[in-house]
């Protein structure tokens, strides 16, 4: 089985997030901005069929989004889907960000950064509501 959970490209949460603004900014449009992302999401390692269910359901979002967290050499890694394209997407951008850094680095990455991109304004509310739902809960996680 492959490892379900997002490992890093950057080295930092700071890095990706300035990462994925350059490639935000390379689209003319959202509608291309949009592809991008889905893409991102198609990308994903594959999520446990057995972890879709209530239990790593993420409350607060339309779509069905799943999540799943391990704790590895201090630094926590996430695991998600969903059963919508465009918050596969949105999820494989969060977990870009968090995946693999340190609790202490997770608390400190506050999701504005979804709103500086662009990235709420652009979505409906309710995909809005959504990934902010999946932010607080890496966060939890990361209280915990």
């Amino acid at each position: 089985m492959t490892d379900p959970f997002v490992q890093p490209d950057e080295p930092n949460a700071a890095e990706a997030i300035a990462a994925i603004g350059e490639e935000l900014a390379f689209f003319d449009d959202w509608m291309e901005r949009y592809q991008f992302i889905i893409e991102l999401g198609r990308k994903l390692p594959p999520f446990p069929e057995d972890w879709t269910n209530d239990a790593h359901r993420v409350p607060g979002c339309q779509s069905r989004v799943w999540m799943e967290a391990v704790k590895r050499d201090g630094k926590l890694y996430f695991a998600g889907a969903s059963d919508a394209a465009i918050v596969s997407g949105l999820v494989a951008l969060l977990l870009r960000v968090y995946s693999g850094r340190s609790p202490s680095e997770i608390a400190a990455t506050d999701p504005v950064f979804l709103k500086d991109l662009g990235l709420l304004e652009a979505l409906s509310t309710n995909r809005g509501n959504g990934i902010a739902a999946m932010a607080r809960k890496v966060r939890e996680v990361a209280a915990q």
